[in-house]
C-alpha cells in the first residue's frame, strides 16, 4: 500500500471547521491515502497567510477577502474552492461597561484587531466605508486573537472589537462584551486557498482532499445532531448554534460566483488596502475533485 501523503492544514478554531475535524476524526481522509496535520489559528487569516508565505502550511481555510489581500502583494498562492458560500456575519462589540451605545459612535475610535491583513483590519475598513467614515481615521489596535482582545478591553485599550457573531455570543451572555451592531460579509465568507508549488506537484493529492470535505461538509448539513455538536463543543447555546447552522451553507463542490473576486479586489482597492487588481487567474486555479 502506498504511503500517504502529507498536508498541513491550517484553519481557525471555530464551529465553521467542524466538517474538517469530523472528517478528520472519521478517518476519512486517511481513506483517500492522505495524512492531514490540521493546525488551528485563533489568530485568523492574518497569520495563516504568513504561514502559507513561509511553506508551514500547505493549504489554509481561510477568509476570502485576507487571502485575496495577501495574494495580490504577493503571497504565492491561490484558491482552490470556495469553503462557505454564505457571508460571514461579523459582529460588532464593545466592553459590556462602555459607554458607547450606538454604532455611529465608533467612528474613529479605536478598533482591535488580530493583525494587519486580518480580517478583522479589513472588515473594519469595510464597515466604515459602509457608513460613510473615513477608514483612515480608525485607530487600529493589534491583539492578536479574540483574547487578545479581551485583554485590550479590560485594560481600556481598545474601544471596539469585530469577530464573527456567533463565537463572541458566549462572551456576550457573560456579560463581558455587548453587541452594538452586525455588519455582514458582501461575498461568500471562506476559501480554500493552497501554496503554488502544492498545487503544481500535488494536484490529485489536494483534489482528493476536496472531495473529502465536500463530502463532509454535505454530510454536516445534514446531519440531525448538528447543531447539538455546535453547542457542546464551542459553548454557543442552542438557539445560538441553531441559528448560525440555518443561515449557513457550505460549498460541495462548486465554484466562487461570477464576480466576486472583482467585487472583493475593488472593494480593497478603495480602501487602499492593496494598490490595484490583478487578474482572476492569478487569484483563482479551481480543482475540480475527482
Amino acid at each position: 500500500m502506498a504511503q500517504p501523503e502529507t498536508l498541513n492544514v491550517g484553519g481557525v478554531p471555530e464551529h465553521f471547521n467542524l466538517p474538517w475535524q469530523l472528517g478528520i476524526a472519521g478517518g476519512e481522509f486517511a481513506q483517500q491515502s492522505l495524512q492531514l496535520n490540521w493546525t488551528d489559528y485563533p489568530g485568523g487569516t492574518g497569520a495563516m497567510t504568513k504561514d502559507l508565505r513561509s511553506g508551514t502550511l500547505d493549504v489554509a481555510v481561510l477568509l476570502t477577502e485576507g487571502i485575496v489581500a495577501d495574494i495580490c502583494k504577493g503571497n504565492p498562492a491561490k484558491i482552490v474552492q470556495p469553503y462557505v458560500m454564505t457571508p460571514l456575519i461579523w459582529g460588532i462589540h464593545v466592553p459590556a461597561a462602555s459607554s458607547y451605545q450606538e454604532v455611529e459612535e465608533l467612528a474613529g475610535k479605536r478598533f482591535a484587531i488580530s493583525r494587519l491583513g486580518s480580517g478583522s483590519h479589513l472588515m473594519a475598513f469595510v464597515h466604515a466605508r459602509q457608513r460613510g467614515w473615513n477608514p483612515e481615521s480608525l485607530q487600529l489596535i493589534t491583539v492578536g486573537d479574540m483574547n487578545g482582545a479581551r485583554e485590550a478591553f479590560r485594560k481600556g485599550e481598545a474601544d471596539a472589537f469585530m469577530w464573527e457573531k456567533a463565537m463572541i455570543q458566549p462572551l456576550v451572555d457573560a456579560g463581558e462584551f455587548r453587541r452594538v451592531g452586525e455588519c455582514p460579509t458582501p461575498w461568500p465568507c471562506f476559501v480554500i486557498a493552497a501554496r503554488d508549488e502544492v498545487i503544481r506537484q500535488r494536484p490529485a493529492a489536494l483534489r482528493r482532499m476536496l472531495s473529502v470535505i465536500n463530502r463532509a461538509s454535505k454530510d454536516f448539513m445534514q446531519r440531525p445532531d448538528a447543531v447539538s455538536l455546535v453547542t457542546e463543543r464551542y459553548g454557543i447555546k442552542p438557539a445560538d448554534a441553531q441559528a448560525w447552522y440555518a443561515h449557513t451553507r457550505w460549498s460541495t463542490g462548486e465554484g466562487l460566483p461570477p464576480g466576486t473576486l472583482p467585487l472583493v479586489m475593488q472593494t480593497l482597492t478603495d480602501l487602499r488596502l492593496i494598490e490595484k487588481s490583478i487578474g482572476e487567474a492569478a487569484l483563482y486555479q479551481p480543482l475540480s475533485p475527482w
